[in-house]
């Protein structure tokens, strides 16, 4: 039995932008469900499971950077955002509240379809229930490898797919520096110091939720001229 298509997510106040994307994704094999602002949003959220929310940032009302921040107190599912501004500390404001990703407009919708699929693939595959964990203990904090899980206590920490994805690559170069330009790369994003300035930005909100001091990592380090380093206990 094939794997049941992706459930997106549409959030826009423009009801054409809403219909055209609708109908694009549809023909590449997703199944899509819209909704016209932020409140809309939160009632099928309420009631149904996305595989990923695009959402716009510009809206009446509560904007999409507001509700990317209010979701990622409950939800770590993928939010790729949508905006017409492209001053980068608009992109990094989107980032910091718990977006995976921004795409400026005008796009063009087989860029969309790209950035989709790349979100998609740093999901982390289900893992069977007996698969003996693989544990990297930061403290007070420990992540399971196998299960993709971050804990603290018995208190799991929510984790975006860019999130997730980090630590994957981390724990495959425990105690090595990875450059930045790998990490664009690994993640699937364009090359470019915007891009890199952009996964600066996604280590300094992994840190808070690893370090007990953020400000002064001990686990995350930056290794000056080389890039990042995971260095649990």
């Amino acid at each position: 039995m094939s794997d049941p298509a992706p459930h997106l997510l549409i959030v826009d106040d423009d009801e054409r932008i809403r219909g055209l994307l609708r109908k694009f994704l549809a023909r590449h094999g997703f199944l899509v469900s819209v909704a016209r602002d932020a409140r809309h949003a939160r009632s099928l959220l309420a009631g149904l499971e996305f595989d990923m929310i695009i959402m716009d940032v510009m809206m009446p009302g509560e904007s999409g950077v507001d509700l990317t921040r209010s979701l990622r107190e409950h939800l770590n599912t993928p939010v790729l955002l949508l905006t017409a501004k492209g001053e980068t500390g608009d992109r990094i404001e989107g980032l910091e509240a718990g977006a995976d990703d921004y795409l400026p407009k005008p796009f063009e919708p087989k860029e969309l379809l790209l950035r989709i699929n790349a979100i998609l693939r740093r999901m982390p595959e289900p893992k069977p229930e007996n698969t003996a964990p693989k544990v990297l203990q930061m403290g007070p904090v420990r992540y399971d490898i196998e299960r993709a899980e971050l804990m603290k206590g018995d208190e799991m920490i929510r984790l975006t797919a860019t999130e997730t994805q980090l630590m994957r690559i981390f724990a495959e170069n425990l105690r090595e520096p990875v450059v930045r330009s790998k990490l664009v790369e690994d993640l699937g994003r364009d090359r470019g110091q915007a891009q890199e300035r952009a996964v600066d930005v996604q280590i300094t909100r992994l840190r808070r939720k690893i370090e007990t001091d953020p400000k002064q990592p001990r686990y995350l380090q930056t290794v000056r001229g080389e890039g990042y380093m995971l260095v649990p206990d």
